[in-house]
């Protein structure tokens, strides 16, 4: 039996049914190959001769509808407490201006540049800047904290805080969020991929890479094979954000300074009337491969009190 045949038998069991069939075959829809034992259709119901069983066009319609499928939807969103950041001394966009945000946004500026290829020279995974400091205690998380709430503020950059001091790690602490799964858990596991560990904060710009679950070689992850391509992939798939790195103390682990082997850019926190010059020194040789070197004197005494009534002077230029 040809097709025609076979279309007009199916329209002849439809008419003996009840169902009303339009007259016009302009306002009939084609029927296609195969569909004569489709399913049957009530008299109350339009009538489709065409396969009406094809699921992937049913998955086309949803995902236009809004289903996310892009892995950065996968990201977890929290809510940052604003008294929190007080509590802890970090800028925030909606406070009023300070002395302390004034120092950041010159501190941010030449990084920016470089991050971005408008410094004086293009600089190799640039967006990638490593905060360290020589030994413990000196104030690189609160440093690395706030660059990027100040970078947070710019109209045209977004960036990524990674707590890589993944012995000690503070990041979460200062932002008064709970311990979550991050860095150590893309190392350690293939199938944990970075958005579904970033969290996105309610603060515009600024997304969150925790150091995760701890681990019993944290450290030694840090300098792994896993670890450098992790880099690579952050440098290229994020080129368009500024990736802030919190990391270990260059003189207490080894890790830290592989890690600064792979960094565009390093900031070097130094506490004012504390690390000794030997120290200083030290840390600056621990780098001597990192393109970009800038250190940062923290805590320097200073009349002028800022907003938040805490003093914060600083000093910054490059390490040579």
């Amino acid at each position: 039996m040809s097709l025609i045949e076979q279309a007009a038998q199916r329209l002849e069991q439809l008419r003996k049914a009840g169902v009303e069939i339009p007259s016009s075959p302009a306002e009939s829809p084609a029927q296609e190959p195969g569909d004569s034992e489709g399913p049957a259709t009530s008299a109350s119901q339009p009538v489709a001769l065409a396969d009406e069983t094809r699921i992937p066009e049913a998955k086309n319609v949803q995902r236009d509808v809004g289903v996310p499928t892009s892995q950065e939807h996968l990201s977890r969103r929290v809510e940052v407490n604003p008294e929190v950041l007080d509590a802890s001394y970090v800028i925030r966009p909606d406070a009023p201006r300070s002395q302390l945000a004034d120092e950041f946004r010159i501190i941010k500026r030449p990084l920016i540049d470089n991050a971005m290829g408008k410094g004086a020279a293009p600089i190799k995974d640039g967006n990638l800047i490593m905060v360290t400091s020589a030994l413990p205690g000196e104030g690189k998380t609160f440093t690395a904290v706030n660059l990027a709430m100040s970078i947070a503020m710019e109209l045209d950059n977004t960036v990524m805080l990674v707590d890589a001091d993944v012995a000690r790690p503070n990041l979460l602490n200062m932002f008064g969020l709970p311990p979550a799964r991050g860095l150590l858990d893309v190392l350690v596991d293939e199938s944990v991929t970075i958005p579904q560990v970033l969290l996105r904060t309610n603060i515009e710009k600024l997304s969150i890479l925790p150091s995760g679950t701890p681990h019993s070689r944290a450290t030694e992850l840090l300098a792994s094979e896993a670890m450098v391509r992790l880099l690579e992939e952050m440098a290229h798939r994020y080129s368009d954000r500024i990736i802030i790195f919190d990391s270990p103390p260059l003189l207490v682990t080894t890790e830290a300074r592989a890690l600064a082997s792979r960094m565009g850019q390093v900031v070097v926190v130094v506490k004012a009337e504390s690390t000794t010059h030997a120290d200083v020194k030290h840390a600056l040789a621990a780098i001597d491969s990192c393109p970009v070197r800038l250190m940062l004197l923290n805590q320097l005494k200073s009349p002028v009190k800022d907003a938040y009534g805490y003093g914060y002077g600083y000093g910054y230029g490059y390490g040579k």
